[in-house]
């Protein structure tokens, strides 16, 4: 067989498989894929799965898939199921789907012969014992008093063993190979265990399992893989691999090597570098834990760094497979920028995603000297991706009353403002061009409707900017998911509680959308919406009644914009400023304002004991948020303490860069609001997202919740209906938390909430679902 001559697709594995041609050593390239089924597969796995799948199709070769199912307590057939799912959406076709299982006879008869030759045994001992007996990096093994016993003894206890008359734990089945060895790894290492659990394959057939240690290399050589290819943490087990492939004389069987004549050279095990990446958890039971918890809605989550969370987010197998080329393959660990994985995704993205219009957060637009419905049409794809317009067109209907975006207006706009304003002009995407004539106001002073004139062309006014709207009347509504980032830190899996590096604003639900009518049949497959994001219909959610998008990626990298916002700006420091002491901190500016304003000074005082040191410092270090906190809290002083919580932590979030002073949102409001999660009226999300409203557009809490019916559901007749609908659209799932799989608890949860639109209590809802799903 030649060798790859694609320099650009050359790694070290790669050449590895040169050589190994080139030398006679293979005549047939043979890989294998062999995931553990007790947890979907990550982003991690799509690396290996590229590697294994890759060199085999590069080399004309073939590549299995092969569950590592020796472990029966942790997997499922959900796992195994969704594993080969996964590796065919990524691209590949596995040439055999087996299961470590598959062997387990062989496997026994093998360990069979080694303790008939004296090279295994069974020891008695316990795990303390044989974890002491192993020593330490600087002191040898010791034997155990089992270990030297006639290999007829350890037969027939072994055999026992299988009968099934032992507890687990009772003993297992030890390699006899070298307790001085350097490599811990060659210490007589455990072959077998005794575990009474149902198998998905073999039921109870089985007691006893191997070992991965056992199991692997064997798989590997019944299989004839030619190269083993594992990640580093896999580096120390080489010398066993090769010990247990050579202590049994393991060969390849004739039916799965396809006729082909035997390798001369046995399997041999190489790694590479696993990726590792920024801001990413790559640990099964961490996220499994988030599943669990209901944290989030499922392994398929969009947030989730499962492939079943990527797909379900709108990431497609060639971006993800454009990113493992571009990280390519590395012999020593490193960390990958997650940036790296957003640009293969818009990159790709770029290319097949159609442009089309929506808005997420309408105002709207009327168009005083338009009467007639009509059509407008426009290119699918901009002329830098389409210079033909070979790949079409659509029409958009322009009607009298539009909608833009809120933020796509400013009544006093600042220098340097490209989009609308009183008196301006700015350009409909594919339309014409409108004059902002009329600004109309609700009774509590916000915009609610622009008036404007569609101006006839050519043009003679300034135009502004162009900006994306939507029909009023001929649009579609549905629901956006706006997701980002599940974790808030670089190194999440460092953090033993994931609830504690989440990032807060990882899912935003827009529920007042409009869009074009073409992304209803479009977004099957992922779209742009010009000027907001990359998004694709929720293939488990969305209907063609009821539309729901996932924001796949935003158009540019928010994070880095972010983090380079926020670095500090190092000046160079001349001969005499390196001398003068740094800027002060925020606490001492603080300081210093108390010191020269006797009121702030005397409020801060007065707060340190009614609301804590940290609290009295953040509200009382200048007079603008001090006026705030001090009116919010006159207006509602039972609930000072929820006040200052929400004043310190959520109202920044919502101000962002913008100053309290110059925001809509009053002392008044934000009591009431407040009011209303503390009461439990309305659910701490509901309250953040009516924040974030008051603060650019103010108005009056309760009127807000009780004109869009957002009161909390805590009631059990209210709840109830909701919860059976639930369990009634999941059957299965109810039968297997009654069956035991307690874990999907969580799941319903969610369900139940989604259904609620959010507005049920959390806690009444996990009761009363716990209580439903026991009762019966």
């Amino acid at each position: 067989m030649a060798v790859m001559t694609d320099a650009r697709a050359k790694d070290f594995l790669r050449t590895i498989v040169d050589e190994d041609l080139a030398a006679g050593r293979h005549q047939h390239i043979a890989t294998r894929f062999p995931p553990e089924p007790n947890g979907y597969l990550h982003i991690g796995h799509a690396k290996a799965i590229c590697v294994d799948f890759g060199i085999a199709r590069d080399y004309g070769g073939t590549c299995n898939l092969r569950y590592d199912d020796t472990n029966p307590t942790k997997e499922e057939v959900e796992y195994v199921e969704s594993i080969e799912r996964d590796v065919r959406w990524l691209g590949f076709t596995p040439d055999r789907v087996l299961y470590a299982s598959d062997y387990f006879e062989e496997m026994y008869r093998l360990a069979e012969g080694l303790i008939a030759r004296g090279l295994a045994y069974v020891d008695e001992s316990t795990d303390d014992e044989i974890k002491a007996l192993r020593g330490s990096l600087t002191e040898p093994g010791r034997p155990s008093r089992w270990r030297d016993q006639p290999a007829d003894l350890h037969l027939a206890r072994f055999r026992e063993m299988r009968a099934g008359g032992l507890p687990d734990g009772a003993c297992v089945l030890r390699a006899k190979i070298d307790l001085t060895a350097s490599n811990m790894k060659m210490r007589d290492p455990l072959l077998y265990r005794i575990r009474h659990a149902h198998h998905h394959r073999t039921g109870d057939a089985w007691c006893i399992y191997p070992m991965y240690d056992y199991a692997h290399p064997l798989s590997d050589a019944l299989e004839g893989i030619s190269h083993s290819i594992c990640t580093l943490e896999f580096e120390n087990n080489r010398e066993l691999y090769d010990w247990v492939i050579a202590a049994t004389g393991v060969a390849p069987r004739a039916d799965l090597i396809g006729g082909r004549a035997p390798a001369a050279t046995p399997p041999r095990q190489y790694e590479f570098a696993r990726l590792v990446l920024e801001y990413t958890m790559m640990s099964k039971r961490k996220l499994l834990k988030l599943v669990q918890d209901g944290v989030v809605a499922g392994w398929d989550d969009p947030r989730m760094p499962t492939l079943a969370g990527m797909r379900r987010r709108g990431f497609t197998p060639e971006a993800i497979r454009g990113f493992c080329d571009l990280v390519g393959v590395a012999k020593n660990n490193s960390t990958v920028d997650v940036g790296k994985l957003e640009y293969a995704v818009r990159d790709d993205l770029n290319a097949r995603a159609p442009r089309l219009l929506g808005v997420l957060r309408p105002l709207a637009v009327t168009l005083t000297n338009v009467d007639a419905a009509s059509l407008v049409s426009g290119p699918l794809f901009p002329e830098d991706i389409d210079p033909t317009g070979a790949r079409g067109r659509r029409e958009l209907p322009l009607d009298r009353a539009l909608v833009i975006e809120a933020d796509d207006f400013a009544e006093a706009p600042p220098a340097g403002w490209k989009r609308l304003a009183p008196g301006r002009v700015v350009r409909l995407r594919h339309a014409g061009c409108v004059r902002c004539d009329e600004v109309i106001k609700d009774a509590a002073g916000a915009v609610i409707e622009l008036r404007c004139t569609l101006l006839p062309e050519p043009v003679t006014e300034k135009v502004a900017g162009v900006i994306h709207w939507v029909s009023a009347s001929r649009g579609v509504r549905c629901e956006v998911r706006l997701y980002d980032r599940l974790f808030a830190v670089q190194k999440p899996d460092a953090a033993e509680d994931v609830t504690t590096v989440l990032n807060p604003k990882s899912l935003e639900i827009v529920t007042t959308a409009i869009v074009e009518p073409a992304v209803v049949a479009r977004a099957k497959a992922p779209i742009q919406l010009e000027r907001i994001g990359y998004f694709i219909a929720d293939e488990v959610d969305s209907r063609p009644d009821a539309l729901v998008l996932n924001r796949v990626i935003t158009l540019r990298d928010s994070w880095a914009a972010a983090a380079a916002e926020a670095a500090p700006v190092v000046a160079k420091k001349s001969a005499r400023s390196a001398t003068r002491p740094d800027k002060k901190s925020g606490r001492e500016y603080r300081d210093e304002a108390r010191r020269r304003d006797e009121v702030l000074a005397a409020r801060h005082a007065a707060a340190v004991d009614a609301l804590g040191a940290d609290a009295a410092d953040l509200l009382h270090g200048d007079r603008a948020t001090s006026d705030f906190a001090d009116a919010a809290i006159a207006a509602a002083p039972a609930q000072a303490k929820a006040l200052a919580r929400w004043l310190v932590n959520e109202v920044p979030r919502a101000l962002g860069d913008d100053e309290l002073a110059a925001s809509a949102l009053t002392p008044a409001a934000l009591a009431a609001l407040v009011g209303l999660c503390e009461a439990g009226t309305i659910t701490a999300a509901v309250g953040k997202e009516l924040l974030a409203e008051l603060a650019t557009q103010g108005g009056d809490p309760v009127a807000l919740v009780d004109a869009r019916g957002l009161r909390q559901v805590a009631a059990t007749d209210d709840l109830a209906p909701i919860i059976a609908a639930v369990l009634a659209a999941n059957p299965a799932k109810v039968a297997e938390y009654r069956g035991g799989k307690a874990g999907l608890l969580g799941f319903f949860v969610g369900q139940v909430m989604k259904a609620s639109g959010g507005k049920a209590n959390p806690a009444s809802v996990n009761q009363l679902v716990a209580a439903a799903l026991s009762a019966g």
